[in-house]
């Protein structure tokens, strides 16, 4: 990483820019190789994915295709598009709490995700100990080329609701019991 970010530095470009030009040449070969079209939708579609952070659902990519991009595309063509992707396997595709959302992977394989089963929030986590376990393992017949790892539980904002909700039950059943007690003498 820290060699890439040099020669960035050295030949004027982003890494965005270089993942991005790196994705395209993936994408240029397999569409050659396969007799396919070089669409300005796939492209436009492609450069969109990669200049977001994170995840996205469909409908927030198509969102910027039509504001920023300017570029509004057909559902079916998105569809298509992002099918062509994750074959390449320049997208990943995550189904969290009921939701789909997909990722850009060019620059991303190995990561680890910790979902928040009470309000669905998602979040990227990097852990060297997880990466250093699953390279390690020894798999019959089996190489690896990434991983992805989902973590459930409940993040701090729902455990600092459930603690405050919990106190407030109490405090009204102790409210209560008080007010029986003065009844009862």
């Amino acid at each position: 990483m820290l060699e890439n970010t040099y020669l960035c530095a050295v030949f004027g470009k982003s890494m965005k820019e270089n993942i991005i030009e790196a994705v395209e040449r993936i994408l240029d070969n397999y569409l050659e190789m396969n007799n396919h079209r070089k669409t300005p939708e796939r492209y436009t579609i492609l450069k969109a994915i990669y200049s977001i952070h994170g995840h996205f659902t469909l409908e927030e990519l198509n969102e910027k295709l039509a504001g920023e991009f300017n570029f509004p595309v057909s559902r079916a063509t998105l569809y298509n598009t992002l099918n062509l992707f994750l074959e390449l396997r320049l997208v990943t595709r995550h189904r969290f709490q009921g939701s789909t959302k997909y990722e850009a992977c060019y620059d991303n394989t190995n990561h680890c995700h910790q979902i928040c089963t009470m309000c669905g929030k998602e979040m990227d986590i990097r852990s060297s100990d997880i990466n250093e376990a699953v390279d390690n393992m020894r798999l019959k017949r089996f190489r690896k080329d990434g991983f992805t790892l989902y973590v459930f539980g409940v993040c701090s904002s729902c455990q600092a609701k459930i603690t405050k909700r919990k106190r407030q039950e109490k405090e009204k059943e102790e409210k209560k019991a008080k007010e029986k007690k003065k009844l009862n003498k």
